[in-house]
């Protein structure tokens, strides 16, 4: 591999900032995702969901509700861990954008279902997706490892 892409792939800002974000955002998104795939907390799981997602036009259903909830609780995991964290969070905010276009009509405010919270979680996986996982990070090992 050339060192443009591992750095791509395993580069970072070195400070602990990212850590900071990556934790609460991880947590968040893996628990969504548990929601769609596993039906945990109070989730519906993967066929339910897969079954309101084509009712909303995002067809077929149980396919794309298996690419959320896998984006949602693999991108989190990745994201808690700081592995391939620009990867990840790069999938998990395109996710984010999907899931804001579902609540756009709704306005702002989650108080009346609007995309307030898709949002930030866009804007959260957005950053971590420029700037990496920081130096408390499986990345920063990896990228020591090969010496980059």
């Amino acid at each position: 591999m050339n060192n443009k892409l591992l750095n791509l792939l395993f580069g970072s800002q070195d400070n602990i900032a990212p850590l900071l974000l990556r934790i609460p955002l991880g947590i968040i998104l893996m628990a969504h995702g548990a929601q769609k795939l596993f039906g945990w907390f109070g989730g519906y799981g993967l066929e339910a969901t897969g079954n309101w997602m084509a009712s909303i036009g995002f067809a077929p259903g149980f396919l794309m509700a298996l690419l959320a909830g896998s984006a949602e609780f693999f991108g989190g995991l990745a994201l808690l861990i700081g592995i391939f964290t620009r990867p990840a969070a790069i999938v998990c905010a395109f996710t984010m954008a999907m899931a804001m276009t579902v609540h756009i009509g709704n306005g702002l405010f989650v108080s009346n279902q609007g995309y307030e919270f898709a949002l930030i979680l866009l804007a959260a996986s957005a950053y971590l997706g420029v700037i990496g996982g920081g130096s408390v990070s499986a990345d920063q090992v990896i990228r020591q490892k090969l010496a980059m």
